[in-house]
Parts: C-alpha cells; sequence; structure tokens
C-alpha cells in the first residue's frame, strides 16, 4: 500500500480537493493512503479559517482522506516556506508516508526540484541580497536572483502553488526523510481565481460562504452537510470582522517596543503597525496604512495575526514536536497503529496526552488552546464562543466511509 502526504488547509474542503485525493488513488492503487497535515483554525494568508478544523478534518476524511494531523499554528501562519518545512516535518514525523503530493501550475516536479536546489546553494544567499538592495518586494527580488542560478526554470517562481511547490522540495531535501515529491496538475480555477471547469478556488468559496451565498456545486456533499450545520449552529462563517474591534484593541493596548518581537524581517514593520493602530478604525485600513510595495498583503496580515495571538515568531520551536491526529477512518485507525512502531515524534489522541511532553510541546499547546478560544469568538453567535474547548475536543473517527462514498456516486 501506496502511503502519500498532502499538505493543507482545506478552507473549505471543496471539488478540487477531493479531485485530487481520487487522482493520488488513481496513480498509486485504490488501496493507497492519504495523510493530511492540515493547518489548524488560522490560515497561511493571515486569516481566519471559513469553520473550525476538526469540520474541515472531518470532511477531507470523508473526501478520501484517511488520516489528518494537525500543522501547529506557528506553522500554519507562517511564511510559504515555513508552512512548507512544517508540513514536511509532520508528515515525516509519521515514518510512513513516501510521497509528498501537492498541486502546481507546471505540474513539472523536476523543473521544480531544480529551482529548490538553487535556492539552497551557497550563491543564492548573496545574489538575494544584491536583488533586495535595489528596494524591491521580496517576491521579485527572489525571482531575479534565482534566474542568476536556473535560468528560466526561475519563472515557477511567479506561481503561488508552484512557489508552495519548490518549498516542499526544499524541505524534503533538508530533512533527507526519503519522501519524494509530487507535483500534481490543479484542477479548474486559478488560485484566487473564480470558478472554472466544475472547480471553483477556495478563496471564491469562502468570499460566497462568507457573504451568505451557495456554495453548495463546488463543495463535496459531506461538506456542505457539515457547513450547514455548523452555520445552523451559529459557528460559522468566521471571518475577521467578526473580532475587528479585538484586534484594534489589542494593537492600542501595547507599546511600540512591544510590537518589534513580531516583525520577523527586523525592518522596522513594527513601527508602522504601531502607528496605524492609533490612527485606523479597521482592519482593512489599517493593512492600508501599513502596505508599501515591498510587503505582500499576506506577509502584513500573518504579521497582525500574530500579534494578536501573542505568537511571535521566535517563540516557534525549531522543529515540529508532536503529532496530533484530528480525524481518520478506519484505515486512518491502521496507520495510527504503525505510527505507534515507526513515528519519530509523540503522537497525540487526546489533547491531554501533551503533559507528559515536554515543556515546549506544552507550550505549543497552550498556544494552540489561547488561540482556538479567540478564534471561538470569531462565531456569529457569541453564545457558542465558550472557551477551553481545545482540550475538550477528540479526534474525529469516521466509521461509514465506504458507504457515503457510494451515496455521493
Amino acid at each position: 500500500m501506496r502511503i502519500v502526504g498532502v499538505v493543507c488547509e482545506y478552507n473549505p474542503f471543496h471539488t478540487g480537493h477531493a479531485w485530487q485525493l481520487s487522482e493520488l488513488r488513481r496513480r498509486f492503487g485504490g488501496d493507497a493512503a492519504v495523510i493530511c497535515a492540515m493547518s489548524g483554525n488560522f490560515s497561511q494568508r493571515g486569516d481566519l479559517a471559513v469553520v473550525r478544523k476538526h469540520i474541515r478534518a472531518e470532511a477531507a476524511v470523508r473526501g478520501g482522506a484517511a488520516l489528518v494531523l494537525e500543522l501547529p499554528l506557528p506553522w500554519a501562519i507562517s511564511s510559504a516556506e515555513g508552512f512548507a518545512r512544517g508540513g514536511a516535518e509532520v508528515l515525516a514525523g509519521t515514518g510512513l508516508v513516501e510521497t509528498l503530493a501537492f498541486g502546481s501550475e507546471c505540474a513539472d516536479t523536476a523543473r521544480l526540484s531544480r529551482v529548490a536546489e538553487a535556492l539552497l546553494s551557497d550563491a543564492f544567499a548573496p545574489a538575494l541580497r544584491e536583488e533586495l538592495a535595489r528596494g524591491d518586494a521580496f517576491a521579485a527580488a527572489r525571482q531575479r536572483a534565482a534566474e542568476r542560478l536556473c535560468g528560466a526554470d526561475a519563472a515557477v517562481l511567479g506561481q503561488p502553488n508552484d512557489i508552495l511547490g519548490v518549498e516542499y522540495c526544499k524541505a524534503l531535501r533538508r530533512l533527507a526523510s526519503g519522501i519524494e515529491p509530487l507535483a500534481l496538475p490543479r484542477a479548474g480555477a486559478a488560485h484566487d481565481g473564480g470558478a472554472a471547469g466544475g472547480f471553483a478556488s477556495a478563496s471564491a468559496l469562502r468570499t460566497r460562504l462568507r457573504a451568505g451565498e451557495d456554495a453548495g456545486d463546488y463543495l463535496t456533499p459531506a461538506m456542505r452537510a457539515l457547513y450547514d450545520g455548523e452555520r445552523a449552529a451559529g459557528r460559522a462563517p468566521v471571518c475577521v470582522e467578526t473580532v475587528e474591534r479585538a484586534i484594534l484593541a489589542r494593537l492600542r493596548s501595547l507599546r511600540e517596543e512591544e510590537l518589534a518581537p513580531f516583525d520577523e524581517g527586523g525592518e522596522g514593520l513594527y513601527r508602522r503597525f504601531f502607528a496605524a493602530g492609533r490612527s485606523a478604525a479597521g482592519v482593512t485600513a489599517l493593512l492600508d496604512a501599513v502596505k508599501t510595495k515591498r510587503y505582500a498583503r499576506a506577509r502584513l496580515r500573518r504579521m497582525l495575526l500574530s500579534i494578536c495571538l501573542g505568537a511571535a515568531p521566535a517563540d516557534r520551536p525549531e522543529h515540529v514536536p508532536y503529532l496530533r491526529v484530528l480525524a481518520m477512518d478506519g484505515a486512518g485507525k491502521r496507520l495510527l497503529h504503525e505510527m505507534r512502531k515507526t513515528a519519530a515524534l509523540p503522537v497525540l489522541v487526546k489533547p491531554a496526552d501533551v503533559r507528559v511532553l515536554s515543556d515546549e510541546a506544552r507550550r505549543l499547546m497552550e498556544l494552540e488552546a489561547r488561540a482556538t478560544d479567540l478564534y471561538a469568538l470569531a462565531y456569529p453567535e457569541l453564545a457558542q464562543g465558550a472557551g477551553g474547548s481545545e482540550w475538550r475536543t477528540d479526534p474525529v473517527i469516521v466509521e461509514e466511509k465506504a458507504s457515503e462514498r457510494e451515496r455521493e456516486r
């Protein structure tokens, strides 16, 4: 049986994601099993997930995954490099994953690997410094620096999913885990695009859901049913506007020097946040005031989110310290049993299991718990936002996936 890993957000889980999982089974055989490293309640673009993590994890299992593990918060809200590194560490930590599959605009694994080699070479850092000295944004400077080393291949650094693909290849080389990368073509709509070919981008679906519009044609039946249940309960859709005042209050309660630890680039960006936080009357206005051509908006959103959650980059552990289970089916249970023998990291099935681990692991779980408590305050119905759910929520176990697949056909 081939075991394939996927690093994902599934925000929300849609038909394009289901196609990817079915494509992996087509390529590797019907008994292939997929282990996902999925971000939790916050996303890599510095946003709140539209619906909570255990719901998205259950939808993924009902849509073809066997086991969903959590990509811990510090890596989930990191740059593409940090996100990919954390995901690769989670998958490698299982001791089972043989292939890391990901969507890609070019779908050329060899090309992405060549660019990864260029970015890891000793010649890249000085080339990047020279390009950054021109004052352009990091992404443009990085692509020009890479062009010096690998020529036309560097054009992949202009596409969002290819960028992540390069970072996965880099992370796997650094880990020397033996996991092979596999670039799959993206099905349907482009990243951040609308709808095409029966598929829609996750960003377009989040926009629809948050506007109260129907997105059912592009969600899997399980995701649609689970989301409708969360909406009826007052826990979806989750959006930053619900907690806008809390975000501004957090910024205005901090002294300028207290923002400095969140400025990962060390370029004085925290001063812009401090000034904007005292004048802006909304998150969009705040980000508009901080934005310059040098900083991508996603980077600014991630920094703002880190400030609000108290997740300073320096507090991120050097490596992922545990594997936390969010959801599984029968095949996932068997993989979990195997991981008892193969995993290089402790496996958390119940949140309280962290209490017997290292101080570093406990601090990370406590951060996750605080972040989830803040996330719950963004539920449409505040009465649903009680704290402490992180310690009370066990993994979702899907017992009847096979029959559900038949109904979906």
